[in-house]
Order: C-alpha cells, then structure tokens, then sequence
C-alpha cells in the first residue's frame, strides 16, 4: 500500500460537473491510501474579516481563477485507479474526515430547496466551528456536534452522457448527500470509464435527512480514502448502482424525481442485495425488508431525489 496526499487547487479540482472525459490529475493502484483536502464555498459566502475566521488561501485561489461549470460542488480528482475498467466495482474505504476550515456556511436561495414558495429569498449564514469542541453554533446560541462526510464521491459517469452537473446523483454516485458516510463506513461505487477517476467535495459539518434548505453546514473538510478495486469476472457488471456499508448496517439507495419512484428503487435494490448474499427469495428478502429494514429520506432538494434503505448486518 502506497500514500498520496492530494491537495485542492485550481490544478487539481473541477467545479461543478461530472464527465468520462476529466483528466485524472493523480493515478494509484489498488489499496492505496489518499490523504484529499477539499474546500467549499463561493466568494459571497465567504466570512467578513472582522469575524476572526480564515478562509484556506486554496479557496481564495480557486475562487480567483475558475467558475463554475454546470454545477455547485467543487471537486477534487479525479483519481484513477489503475486497472480499473468499466464493470468492474470500485470500493472506497472512508478512514478519516476532520473539519478543514474553522467555520462553514449554510444558505437558502429562491427558487431551490423543499419550500421555494415559503422562503423566496437569500440568507446566507456563517457558522463558526470549534475544531476542538467538533461543533458549530447557529447565530442563535444552538450549539450542534459534527458529524462530517462528504456530499459528493462518485466517478465519471457513463461516456455517451458526457459533462452533467454534479447537482443530481445518478448511478456514478456524486452529489448522495448521504449523511451516513461518514468515517468509517465504506462507499461501493459501478465502473464506467478506465481508471474509474473517483472524485469528491461538498464537505458537510452536519445535515439533518433531507437537507431540507438546499445546503447543510457546508465546509472545507480533509478526508484520507483507501481505494480497492475488485474485477468483473465476466460480461457482466459487478454493481449497477451504489451501495454502502457501516459498521453495522447495509446501505440501499434510490433516486428519482419522483420520491416514490426513489424508495422503490432503494428497496429494489436492498432485495436484490439480501438475496444475493443469503439463501432467502426475492419474496423473503421483502418481507424481511417491511419487518426489519429503515428506509429514509436522504435528501429532497438535488432535482433527483434520494432514499437509502439500512439494514442491520447480524440479520443475514
């Protein structure tokens, strides 16, 4: 195993898409470790200078000198993975994830969110992060511990797709806001291009299920990754879509549109997923699922939205 360290700057990131044709700006092989810096956050949302706050000089830089495409999120990477060719299954291993910046933002802006016709407006908010204490506080006094992951990993999607924003998820993963994934857990991720090129940003301090306003504590946040890469054994694809795994749960997810369509495409999946790795029946796996399963809204704001199904792994 081989350390890296990838750093965020106008050189290494892109700012608001997915494409099969982005250069990966680091290659590893399989069961390397990479130690990302990522950063977040507009110049409008920066903190004032009198507030004490620092704002990474990789920010600023990148600020300067791109704009972005399409999309939101800047993204580190890609990375690629040598090796790695479409139907294969990349897994990726979340070590660590600790607060980049000593404050983060949250917003809501007209016309996106879960109730644009309630709040036709812009407020942005600074949150300041006590590093020490792994918390924030609202400028109301509330104070909320940290629970830090990473709205976006995914690769490149499929090549005919070509650039698509990084907002919606698809089957690349991207923009999952999937509060689960924080350190610890591991994201199982479809291959679509040669290299795979993995990357994420969009660092979350903390959210609530759903991100109701559009945005969570979104923050500057370090993260150290290790990529296994598993080869498809046939024509056929390893993983369609993705999946996870905590240390004590398995994770489905679904997205849609339509958030019904999402749910049943998150309990599709976690079927599949129990009948593969066990000896119950689609029909068991179901009612294994209305029994024992939790199925949770991961967020209503990207255009496509997402539910995750989790299952404790002592049931099968």
């Amino acid at each position: 195993m081989a350390q890296h360290r990838l750093e965020a700057s106008p050189e290494t990131v892109h700012w608001g898409y997915f494409g099969a044709d982005v250069k990966p700006v680091l290659a590893i092989a399989s069961g390397d470790r990479v130690d990302v810096t990522c950063v977040s956050g507009r110049t409008e949302t920066f903190p004032e200078k009198a507030s004490g706050l620092t704002v990474p000089p990789a920010l600023k830089a990148i600020n300067e000198r791109l704009a972005p495409e399409l999309g939101a999120h800047i993204l580190t990477g890609p990375i690629a993975i040598e090796g790695a060719e479409p139907g294969d299954m990349l897994e990726v291993r979340i070590e660590a994830i600790t607060p980049g910046a000593d404050w983060g933002y949250n917003a809501v802006r007209p016309l996106v969110g879960t109730l644009p016709e309630d709040f036709p407006l812009t407020r942005i908010l600074t949150i300041p992060v006590d590093r020490a204490r792994n918390s924030c506080r609202l400028p109301w006094g509330t104070e909320l511990a940290l629970s830090p992951f990473f709205g976006v990993m995914g690769v490149a999607p499929p090549p005919a797709y070509g650039r698509i924003a990084s907002n919606p998820p698809r089957e690349h993963a991207g923009n999952l806001d999937n509060k689960e994934l924080v350190a610890g857990t591991t994201l199982f991720l479809p291959v679509f291009v040669p290299g795979a090129n993995f990357s994420v940003g969009d660092g979350h301090g903390v959210q609530g299920d759903g991100e109701v306003c559009i945005t969570a504590l979104e923050m500057c946040l370090d993260g150290t990754f290790t990529f296994v890469l598993h080869k498809k054994k046939g024509s056929a694809p390893l993983l369609s879509f993705p999946r996870a795994e905590t240390a004590t749960h398995y994770i489905s997810m679904g997205m849609n549109e339509d958030l019904d369509l999402a749910m049943k495409q998150a309990l599709r999946e976690m079927i599949a997923f129990i009948a593969a790795r066990s000896n119950l029946s689609p029909l068991d796996a179901y009612q294994l699922c209305s029994l024992a399963a939790d199925f949770r809204v991961t967020q209503t704001v990207n255009g496509i939205k997402g539910v995750h199904g989790m299952l404790r792994k002592d049931l099968i």
